[in-house]
Parts: structure tokens; sequence; C-alpha cells
């Protein structure tokens, strides 16, 4: 009997992935090395989807979003990254995100209520200066969502929601374009779920994984850049 026989079909699952990573060409831009787990395209789209099922269960309560894409976010990473991503491992993700997730998730779903508020008024022209006032408050509603949910995306076990709110904006600052993706993901997804609200489930997957593209790219960006900076400083010097 082999090793690989002698694991539990999920630890074997995970070995052969790894040595799947091991073996494989790399390809010219380095992303297989990167991220392995990425290379089984199928895969990756089954788990994406699993993912955005998970993410709506724990949804539910509507104010535990955050920890959800937090969860489905921590998840994803790992899977392209490929470690084990155990469904138990999801959920013991949302329990550790869900202590800071609340009250980020009970702030912005008030100011969703009070947008939303704010538009119905505007529409009935009940609200003083109307659709000026009423596009101010949307503005300011949309950015918080941008930045919970980026601070969300960047969530790992043991990082306080504290230090992730604190440090978002940063995010935003450094990477601009990277932001643009993540208002257009957003967008994309609720249009879609609008549409056809069953798919919003399916979607939900979609921009977890929209999310840690994107920070994979960030990573991938800002690592050069320091880079080219460290390289320059030494010519100089």
């Amino acid at each position: 009997m082999t090793a690989i026989e002698r694991m539990t079909p999920r630890a074997a699952r995970a070995s052969r992935r790894r040595h799947r990573a091991r073996t494989v060409r790399p390809d010219v831009d380095g992303s297989v090395l990167r991220w392995p787990g990425a290379r089984q395209r199928f895969a990756l789209f089954g788990e994406v989807l699993w993912v955005g099922a998970l993410m709506a269960i724990v949804s539910i309560p509507v104010v535990t979003w955050p920890a959800a894409v937090a969860a489905g976010s921590s998840h994803l990473r790992r899977f392209v990254h490929a470690e084990a991503t155990p469904v138990s491992e999801f959920f013991r993700d949302t329990v550790r995100a869900l202590p800071g997730a609340l009250g980020v998730g009970a702030a912005t779903t008030a100011l969703g209520v009070l947008v939303g508020l704010d538009v119905a008024l505007a529409a009935g022209g009940a609200l003083p200066g109307g659709v000026a006032v009423a596009f101010l408050v949307g503005a300011v509603g949309a950015a918080a969502l941008v930045l919970a949910v980026i601070a969300a995306s960047l969530w790992s076990p043991g990082t306080p929601w504290k230090s992730l709110l604190r440090i978002s904006p940063r995010v935003v600052r450094a990477d601009l374009s990277g932001t643009a993706y993540t208002v257009v993901a957003l967008a994309l997804g609720a249009v879609i779920a609008w549409q056809f609200l069953p798919l919003g489930i399916p979607v939900l997957g979609m921009l977890a994984f929209a999310l840690v593209a994107i920070g994979e790219r960030r990573l991938v960006r800002l690592t050069a850049l320091a880079r080219q900076t460290s390289t320059s400083a030494e010519t100089a010097t």
C-alpha cells in the first residue's frame, strides 16, 4: 500500500494537488507557480460555486455578510494556493471572523436602510434637495460598502477588524485600478442578482473569487514595484 493510499481521502487529494503543482511545467509568467490550485479550471469553477452556496448560508442573517466574504475569500485563496480546503475550515473561519464582522455588518446594513429610505423620499418629492441629497447619500453608502468589502477580503485568522478598516483606505489609494475592479465586480453582481434572484448564490462565490484575484494582482504589482524601487536605490548609490 502506497503512502497516498494510506491517507484519508481529503489528505490524499491535497497531496495529489501539491504533487501536480511541483511537477507541472510553469507558465511563461510563472502563474502556475504562484497559484497552482488555479490550474484545474473546472475544479476551480466548482469550488467557486460551492463557496457561493456556503456564503449564502452564512449571510442569511444579513449582518453576517462581512464574515461570509472573509471566510469565502480565505477559502478560495487557500484553494488557488493548492492548500487543503475542507468545508469545516470555512465555518471555522466564519466563527473566527464573526466577532468583529457583526459590527461592520450591522453598520453597513443600517447605512443601506438609510440610503434606501432617502432615495424613496427623494423619489416621492418629500426630501428637500431631492436628487442631490439622494445622490450624495448613495455615494457615501457605496464608498462605505466598497471599503467594508475590501476590508473583509483582506481578513485572515487573527487579524483585528479595526486594523482592516484602518488600512482599507490606504489599499484603495495604493491600488486605484484594483478598487475600480472591485466596484465593477460589485455592480455586475448586483445587476445579475437583481435580474434573477437565485443567481445571487453563485454570484457570491464569483465575487469572492474576484476579490481574491484582485488581491493577488495587487500583491504581485506592489512586490514588483518594491523590487524596482530597491533596485533603483541600489543603482543610485
